[in-house]
């Protein structure tokens, strides 16, 4: 039943973020920083559910669910490198938001093609060095037992199971989940006052349904990512069942949700979609 569950899951994150990158290059008017930056969410969410999601798939049937020791670093290395990616990409998203509406005529201005690059190239390199350090630190500890009492390899599962002084692994945890993930908090929470300061000021009802619906997907997806990743990584000593179960949903339902959630209310996604489809129908 779970390994049924976990496939789909998998199918539709595969498919739904490819399913969007390609529409995306697809359509010339989709070529702007908001579809940019959707497209490496997109990418991140493929990559990121790659990570984990045939590994458990594999342990759901399988009777020997171990795993070896570069195998294990691996998956917590392009784990955690790609969740701080997402993380940071969720940030600059809310950031073209508030350009978008707030600076609409200095727009094309403020979010020009090499300020787009930076933007998504900043994510990328702190992600991947992030976990670079975290996995260094939490290898060079010494263990117990053998036995991960989790789903996968992450490194608060590490810390919990280490019978060595942990204080400088907690610590850098701890900053750097305040630095990446509290960071990206507030500048999306900031983001999100002006815009929504902004969109009170709208005097046509339909024009401030229109920028809320713009803005709904992308609140939604960072209410779940958020709300679930901080919980785990400020908190990396607690063991219950309920942070075994958590890094399941922001790391395989959350990338299945994003192109949905981005996708279904866009008229020009959808539009794309439905003339490839009746230009394919026409050639049979």
């Amino acid at each position: 039943m779970f390994f049924l569950l976990f496939l789909i899951i998998y199918f539709m994150t595969i498919s739904g973020n490819f399913l969007l990158i390609v529409i995306v290059r697809m359509n010339p008017t989709l070529h702007s920083p908001m579809y940019f930056f959707l497209t490496n969410l997109s990418i991140i969410d493929i990559c990121f559910s790659s990570s984990i999601a045939p590994v458990i798939l594999r342990n759901t049937l399988a009777k020997d669910r171990s795993i070896s020791l570069i195998g294990c670093a691996t998956q917590m290395y392009f784990s955690l490198a790609l969740g701080s990616t997402e993380c940071l990409i969720l940030a600059v998203m809310a950031y073209d938001r508030f350009a978008a509406i707030c600076r609409p005529l200095h727009y094309n201005t403020i979010m020009n093609k090499t300020v787009c690059f930076y933007m998504a190239a900043v994510p990328w390199s702190a992600g991947f060095i992030n976990s670079l350090v975290q996995v260094t630190l939490t290898f060079q500890l010494p263990f117990c037992t053998c036995h991960i009492n989790h789903y996968f390899c992450e490194v608060p599962a590490f810390i919990r199971m280490s019978c060595g002084d942990t204080f400088l692994n907690q610590l850098s945890l701890f900053i750097a989940a305040g630095i990446i993930g509290m960071c990206s908090f507030l500048l999306t929470l900031t983001s999100y006052l002006h815009i929504i300061s902004k969109i009170l000021k709208i005097t046509s009802s339909q024009g401030r349904q229109k920028s809320f619906s713009t803005c709904a997907s992308h609140l939604t997806a960072v209410t779940l990512y958020y709300g679930t990743s901080l919980f785990i990584y400020l908190r990396p000593q607690k063991h219950t069942n309920v942070y075994k179960v958590l890094p399941i949903l922001y790391m395989t339902v959350t990338p299945m949700l994003n192109p949905f959630l981005y996708s279904i209310r866009n008229k020009d996604v959808n539009n794309t979609l439905i003339n490839q489809l009746k230009r394919k129908k026409g050639q049979y």
